[in-house]
């Protein structure tokens, strides 16, 4: 217990210096960082990272996609394009491919391919929301919030109430009960963050009702997310992704329901429909 509470601190005084620095290119750096090291987990879990030049190749392509929006958000470098990185990494791993065709196959060829590209475009959904201005530290913070705090609100819920298992398959220890409590509970944990946002700092307007039906969808998303990355570790036969964290596991095992999250909130924000 000790050990996960120290490692939580240590996250927390991280991740408070990323969120003061959001404007920054500090918070892209710590951005990629995340999104590489999620790469390499699910490589070294599913057996991919054998293949070296390939997941080199992934590698890259998920740190520079972090990395060019601080220079274009600047007007710097806008002839380095999504398309034009994307295109060369697909290239190249389209190369690679027929060059290792003997000892690399098509599905792991997929795999590589895929994996890099899903978790740097979630992840890039927080810069997009940290170039927001001054709103963009509440957007992050309320979009971590709603993919980490109905893991509490499910907790207790199930502890006290819990008595039909979900999936016991996949995850034996959520309960149907714990579900609902933990998607309720997040609409809830959500408004008090917006309304501490919007009353007592002073920050814009927030649309509570979209608030707390966001919550409760985020919730979900976020199970999803959580029971799908649960799935692979049991269908790959390790108990945690890392130990990045110790006590807690690996940045996939705290990120898991984030990767469906974010990009969901992304287009919430993005449509209005958060902030008045």
């Amino acid at each position: 217990m000790s050990t996960r509470i120290i490692s939580a601190a240590v996250a927390i005084v991280i991740a408070i210096i990323a969120l003061i620095l959001h404007n920054t290119f500090i918070f892209n750096l710590f951005i990629a960082f995340i999104t590489v090291t999620a790469v390499y987990e699910i490589f070294r879990a599913t057996g991919m990272s054998v293949h070296k030049k390939q997941a080199v190749a992934c590698y890259a392509f998920a740190a520079v996609d972090c990395i060019m929006p601080a220079f274009h958000v600047h007007g710097m470098l806008y002839f380095i394009s999504y398309r034009l990185y994307m295109g060369i990494f697909v290239l190249a791993m389209c190369i690679l491919y027929l060059k290792e065709h003997k000892n690399y196959k098509y599905n792991e060829f997929f795999f590589m391919l895929g994996v890099p590209i899903l978790l740097s475009y979630s992840f890039g959904t927080l810069i997009n929301m940290a170039q927001m201005g001054g709103k963009g530290v509440f957007l992050i913070v309320l979009t971590l919030a709603g993919a980490w705090l109905s893991d509490s609100g499910a907790y207790f819920a199930g502890t006290f109430l819990g008595k039909t298992p979900l999936c016991p398959e996949i995850s034996p220890k959520k309960t149907v009960e714990g579900v609902v409590g933990g998607i309720v509970c997040n609409g809830v944990f959500m408004l008090i963050i917006s309304f501490v946002y919007d009353v007592i700092l002073k920050g814009a307007s927030v649309r509570y009702v979209i608030v707390f039906i966001a919550g409760m969808a985020c919730a979900i998303i976020g199970l999803v997310g959580d029971l799908t990355a649960s799935m692979i570790k049991r269908q790959t036969g390790i108990k945690d992704y890392g130990n990045i964290m110790p006590g807690h596991g690996g940045v996939m095992d705290r990120f898991d329901s984030v990767i469906l999250v974010a990009p969901f909130m992304y287009y919430l924000i993005s449509q209005g429909l958060i902030l008045k």
